[in-house]
């Protein structure tokens, strides 16, 4: 006797699934999103194991090519294995297109791809990409006139993206190429080189092609500030490149989200540089051999790779442990909201400072640039910072217990797995196999980020229609 299941048409099966995926893209884009990326690393993983993506041409072991797929997709940059060495062409090809695919966000390309197969961009298309250019809309109500990006420019938010990466990474292709020549490196490979720098540098994740990595342009200031430039504008994030692209100089009509982004990476890019600059000046193995000029170039250049780039001039593991902490904090920030950065972003730390100022000047509302911001607001990103801190400190155990590492290290580079930053003192590639999936999966809640994976869990929890008689617990 045939079943029910059996007697259902392929057409109808089909018909079945496509609704599945409505609804579930509809209802939830979080969760949508976290099963994309998931996909994603399966089949990269896949594709990595096979012998022609080695350079040796043998099979790479599931575990490296697990983590290689997790650090591709989710932008990270840290690496089990060389990257300049262990991959073939197909490989590096592979980790290439892997960047871009997780740098412009999944839930926007599957929007992108729509808009260009059907010419146009339905509402569930819009709501999908709203959910990838601000989380909280996923769990946030109704979407007002507050919001960063309005539900009717998502169509030109979409356009954006796409073309600030393509044209963004072709300009600094562009600008790199004649840098690394006149650097020594072979004109045929710099034609690969300086696009798979440019990919790494917007993207934020800090992979090199060469052995010798960015170190090998220590003395070049040209490189290295184009580097620099492109890293920054990739932790920006798209919303504020879209308000930048529409209305230019015209400040006043810059979004909130859009001031509290940039001025805060810029008071973080300047006070991490004079933090490294004091802290590691007379280090003789970092900053001590170095003239004054290459000292504060050097800062500022690690204070941005901090944020989220992960290029490094110099071993991260010789910096003094009071920069390995100060490191860990500027890559426990990360860069702007929906951005190809990570960490806890920009604005919930600006949102919580505004917070507290609030409270201690004694105003019942929190307030900036003649705007409120609402308390749900305010709570989501101290639920951030907590969700953050807690994957952070889990990580920190599980990993120290297996590694017996020293806790510094450990720290650090757990930071810089959630942060999706890719700097690291050396111990993510001697990591056991155990180890190494542990940081795979910090590193994956760290991209998909905790706004996202909160968001993906409120949209099973039910609404509650009534309120409990207040009490007030002694705080502080």
């Amino acid at each position: 006797m045939s079943s029910i299941g059996s007697s259902l048409s392929p057409r109808t099966r089909a018909r079945d699934v496509w609704r599945f995926l409505r609804h579930l893209i509809t209802s939830s884009p979080s969760r949508f999103a976290i099963l994309i990326f998931s996909a994603l690393i399966v089949l990269f993983t896949a594709l990595l194991s096979l012998p022609i993506a080695s350079a040796t041409g043998t099979v790479t072991p599931i575990s490296d090519a697990l983590f290689t797929a997790v650090s591709t997709i989710c932008v990270t940059g840290l690496a089990t294995v060389d990257m300049a060495l262990h991959w073939s062409p197909f490989g590096h090809v592979l980790i290439f297109l892997g960047v871009n695919i997780g740098g412009m966000g999944v839930l926007t390309l599957a929007s992108v791809l729509g808009m260009v197969i059907s010419k146009k961009l339905g509402l569930r298309a819009k709501l999908l990409a709203a959910g990838d250019s601000n989380p909280l809309r996923a769990h946030g109500g109704v979407v007002n006139e507050g919001q960063t990006v309005r539900l009717g420019e998502v169509g030109q938010l979409l356009k954006t993206v796409a073309m600030s990466l393509l044209l963004i990474e072709l300009v600094v292709a562009l600008l790199l190429y004649p840098g690394l020549v006149m650097a020594g490196i072979p004109p045929l490979a710099a034609l690969w080189e300086a696009p798979y720098y440019a990919a790494m540098s917007f993207t934020n994740t800090g992979f090199t092609p060469n052995a010798g990595g960015v170190g090998e342009f220590a003395d070049d200031y040209f490189v290295l500030t184009v580097l620099m430039i492109s890293v920054l504008l990739g932790s920006i994030g798209f919303p504020v490149i879209y308000t930048l692209a529409k209305h230019y100089w015209h400040v006043k009509r810059w979004s909130l989200h859009s001031k509290l982004t940039l001025i805060t990476t810029s008071i973080l890019f300047v006070l991490g540089a004079g933090v490294f600059l004091v802290l590691e000046y007379n280090n003789p193995l970092t900053f001590g051999s170095m003239d004054a000029g290459d000292t504060t170039f050097q800062a500022f250049f690690l204070s941005a790779m901090t944020r989220s780039g992960g290029f490094s001039v110099v071993e991260i593991g010789d910096l003094n442990g009071s920069s390995l902490v100060a490191g860990s904090m500027l890559m426990f920030v990360g860069g702007g909201s929906a951005s190809t950065a990570g960490g806890i972003k920009v604005t919930t730390l600006a949102v919580l400072a505004i917070a507290v100022w609030s409270e201690a000047r004694g105003r019942q509302s929190v307030e900036a640039f003649g705007r409120r911001i609402p308390s749900d607001v305010q709570r989501v990103a101290l639920s951030v910072v907590a969700w953050g801190a807690t994957i952070v400190a889990l990580s920190t155990i599980v990993i120290a217990q297996l590694t017996k590492a020293p806790i510094a290290e450990v720290l650090f580079d757990v930071i810089s797995a959630f942060g999706t930053v890719g700097l690291s003192t050396g111990l993510t590639a001697e990591l056991p196999d155990s180890a190494s999936y542990v940081m795979a999966a910090t590193i994956f809640m760290g991209r998909i980020g905790t706004v996202t994976l909160a968001a993906a869990v409120a949209a099973t929890s039910r609404s509650q229609l009534y309120s409990l008689p207040v009490e007030r617990p002694i705080v502080g």
